[in-house]
């Protein structure tokens, strides 16, 4: 059974009632962080070190105890020995440790392992001293049949400390971390409020990183800086993603009632904004995932989402339309090419930077509404049309065109009349 140890002994900084384990990042405390990696290895056993059980910690049993695994709290290590059988594979995290995920499985789930840190760099950042060179990177990974001798030290010893010990004395295999994991934020000690509050603003950085590759464009660097702006407010405040993405929703059934009265560009625009706030809102729910907090809502409702917003905008313009009404759906019908034109062109034009502008809601709705505000409407929807198509179709046919030039010739259709002897 794989068993995980954690622990909630160290204070924050000065404050001696305060515990590094329970100062938030990101709106969960450091503890549920290393919770949610525990039971991503498929931890059974869940052991915190704590000298009581408070409201925080009977709230973390819920959630470890959802995830199908036991949840135990301890006051000493001799009390440890029996709930680790010889062969459990342990896993411990030291106090206040947070680091990425993918970091973390990268260097424990290869076997029994003590990560170590350059001594220089590690200490004043308050990890723990191995040897002269080296620093505990407080992560390691142990056979069960270790955590025996226990129960002959002493009941106040710190059970890191103690079984740090240990694996130094049962030449348990240590491998060097690179340092770049403490410089770039993705391994760090959590030791005070005030390194919470830089960490958390690296973490969110590191978490958003992925969502900043690639072609930009105005609405997904607006999200990208809305989330690392406002996120650490919004996740403090308990404000869950899928709560931002029903306020997405919300703005944009406003973008479509204003324009049902009639005010046909705030409508637009309404609709972009909602696009926009959806688009903060999965940003949140990535940061959650990857942080393996919580699932977050499936990416296939953001794509309804985007196609609601989409159907939002077939369906004011259609309103705006000036067009008779006869024959049925003569209104509709540029507003709805216009889509699907804007959802064409992007994979027309997969490697080129500029037709992922197209995809960023917040823009199309601008620029409708100053189609609607100061253009001839219908006109201007028309023309849009025509260009996204024209520009599918040259894209295209250019790109058959290189496919035919660079194709290998093919061989003779008679060989044995054309080959030399």
């Amino acid at each position: 059974m794989r068993v995980a140890l954690l622990s909630l002994i160290e204070a924050a900084g000065a404050d001696p009632g305060r515990l590094r384990g329970y100062l938030p990042i990101g709106g969960r405390s450091v503890l549920r962080h290393q919770i949610g990696f525990a039971l991503s290895l498929g931890c059974k056993r869940i052991v915190v070190m704590a000298e009581g059980l408070s409201g925080e910690l009977v709230a973390l049993q819920h959630i470890v105890e959802a995830g199908q695994a036991q949840f135990h709290v301890l006051a000493t290590a001799r009390a440890l020995v029996t709930l680790i059988h010889p062969e459990d594979d342990v896993f411990v995290l030291g106090d206040g440790l947070l680091a990425m995920p993918d970091a973390l499985c990268e260097h424990l789930e290869a076997g029994p392992v003590l990560l170590t840190l350059p001594v220089e760099l590690a200490l004043p950042l308050g990890f723990e001293r191995i040897d002269i060179n080296h620093a505990f990177a407080a992560a390691m990974r142990f056979p069960g049949r270790m955590a025996a001798a226990l129960a002959d030290l002493p009941p106040e010893w710190n059970v890191q400390s103690a079984l740090l010990r240990l694996a130094t004395q049962a030449r348990l295999p240590q491998r060097g971390m690179p340092a770049s994991l403490l410089e770039d934020g993705r391994w760090s000690i959590v030791q005070s409020e005030a390194d919470a509050h830089e960490t958390e603003r690296r973490w969110l950085r590191l978490h958003t990183a992925s969502a900043d590759i690639g072609p930009g464009s105005l609405g997904k660097s607006s999200a990208i800086a809305v989330v690392r702006r406002f996120g650490p407010a919004l996740l403090h405040a308990g404000t869950r993603p899928a709560l931002v993405a029903l306020a997405a929703g919300l703005i944009g059934l406003l973008g479509g009632g204003v324009g049902w009265l009639g005010n046909y560009a705030l409508g637009f625009l309404l609709l972009g904004v909602g696009w926009l706030i959806e688009r903060v809102a999965s940003l949140l729910a990535q940061v959650e995932r990857d942080s393996l907090l919580a699932s977050g809502f499936a990416r296939r409702s953001a794509h309804v989402f985007h196609w609601l917003i989409d159907a939002g905008f077939i369906i004011l313009a259609t309103w705006r339309s000036e067009l008779p009404q006869s024959p049925w759906g003569l209104p509709a019908f540029a507003p709805i090419l216009l889509i699907f034109a804007l959802r064409l062109l992007p994979l027309a034009l997969p490697d080129s930077r500029w037709p992922h502008w197209f995809e960023d809601r917040i823009v199309v709705g601008f620029g409708l509404a100053l189609s609607s505000a100061f253009l001839p409407f219908d006109s201007t929807i028309c023309l849009a049309v025509i260009a996204l198509i024209g520009t599918c179709l040259l894209s295209l046919q250019s790109a058959q065109n290189e496919r035919r030039f660079h194709a290998p010739s093919k061989g003779s259709p008679n060989p044995q009349l054309t080959t030399r002897g």
